[in-house]
This record gives structure tokens, sequence and C-alpha cells, in this order.
């Protein structure tokens, strides 16, 4: 299912490609005037990169930790992790990138820098998303693959790492993928903290040079590129794992 949605994203690329140029031209569109800050929005991308792999990096995780307290017989466990993803589940990205980069340092008395008060928004708000895809990734594995280890005298904690996980990362691999792509989108958030981001500079150069679409769709194309790139390699990992059955 995944390979014919991203074999569908490439042709329906391919169209809008080979329509660009009359677009532009009818547009009357002039990239000159921006062509000396191209090279200042490029350097937004290792920005922009290093926000989103950082984010899953440290919501993972925490995402595979809430999983386990969802199925846990523990009931305080589960209403923890019900509670925490319902509350950011149930708030916009925006609020919570504000209140932990505005609002906290009232009440600690100190600043958080851009990139660490977004790496915690953004990985505690990816966290409580993917948790449920694990969660159910975890439930389709067979019982009876669980019932057999426990059987053998096989821990918990090793079960899980060597058995139900690896499994469940095959089944949920196309969900997770689409995850990452929407905090990698997601990540334009930053702007607003003033994190010199993707789009933070599209929006410099905009102010400075009083056009504002020939930047921003410049910098929608670089996104463009980077989910892009993202789901083509996707799909090459995913092929792998499949040989791998």
């Amino acid at each position: 299912m995944m390979s014919d949605l991203i074999n569908f994203d490439f042709i329906h690329s391919r169209y809008l490609f080979s329509m660009l140029p009359y677009t532009l031209a009818a547009l009357d569109l002039d990239f000159s005037k921006i062509a000396d800050n191209i090279p200042f929005i490029l350097w937004g991308v290792p920005v922009t990169l290093s926000f989103s792999i950082a984010s899953v990096l440290c919501g993972f995780p925490l995402a595979i930790l809430l999983a386990i307290f969802k199925i846990s017989g523990i009931k305080p466990l589960r209403w923890f992790a019900d509670f925490y993803t319902s509350l950011f589940r149930g708030t916009p990205l925006l609020l919570q990138l504000s209140l932990i980069y505005f609002a906290t340092p009232q009440l600690i008395g100190y600043s958080i820098p851009p990139f660490q008060a977004a790496v915690l928004a953004f990985s505690l708000n990816s966290a409580a998303y993917s948790s449920e895809t694990i969660r159910g990734g975890i439930l389709a594995v067979d019982k009876g693959q669980r019932e057999a280890a426990m059987t053998l005298g096989v821990s918990y904690p090793l079960m899980m790492w060597d058995l139900i996980l690896p499994q469940a990362f095959k089944n949920i691999l196309p969900a997770l993928v689409n995850e990452t792509i929407a905090l990698l989108k997601d990540s334009s958030l930053v702007s607003t903290i003033g994190a010199l981001d993707l789009m933070r500079r599209g929006t410099v150069v905009a102010s400075e040079k009083y056009v504002y679409f020939e930047p921003l769709i410049v910098v929608g194309f670089v996104y463009y590129v980077l989910v892009m790139s993202l789901t083509w390699a996707a799909q090459r990992f995913e092929r792998r794992m499949r040989r791998s059955d």
C-alpha cells in the first residue's frame, strides 16, 4: 500500500514539474530578485533537519515507553499514558511550543534556547501520536508468540525488545514514516520563536526584498524535495525489510 502511494506521488510530481515552466511564465515571476539570497535560504536546511532528527531520536523511545504503559496491566501506568496522549493530541502544537519557550522561563527563571525548546515540544508531541501507532503494532503481533516466550522463561523486556517490537516495527513503518514527514513539515513552526530555519529565512528575504511569492516558493520547493527524499528512502528501507521476510 505504501509503495503504491509513493509511486503515485512520484508520477504526480513528474507531471507538476513538467507544468512548472508554464505556470511560472503565466504568473510573471522574477526569481532574479532573490538570486543572491537563495544560499541564505538553503542554509536553513541543516537547521530544519537538525530539529527534525533530534525530535525523532528523542520522541521515538518515549513513544515506545508510552505504548508499553498502555498495554501494561498496571492501571496507574495506563492512566498516565492515556492522559499524556490525550493532553498532547488535544492541544495545538504551536501552543505547546509557545508554552515551553515563552511561558516556562516565567516559572523556572531560565530562558530556554529555541533549539532546545523546539526539540522538547516536538518530541513530546510526536511521542503522543506515535505511541498509539506502536501500541497498535504491538497488539497486532500474534499473542501465541508472547505466550511461547513466557513459557520458555524469556523475560518481559527481552521478549519485547527481541521478539515483539521488531515485528511490530515492520507493520507500522508506513505510519511512522507519515509521522516523521508531518514532524518535518511542522518544524516550520520554529520560525515563530526566532530560529533561522527554512521558513524563517524565507520570510526574512521576503521582508528585505518586498516580494513574498518568490522566496516562499523556493522554501516550498525545498520542503517538497526533503519530503520526497524521505519518502523515497523509506520506500527503499521497506523493500529491504520485506525481502528479509
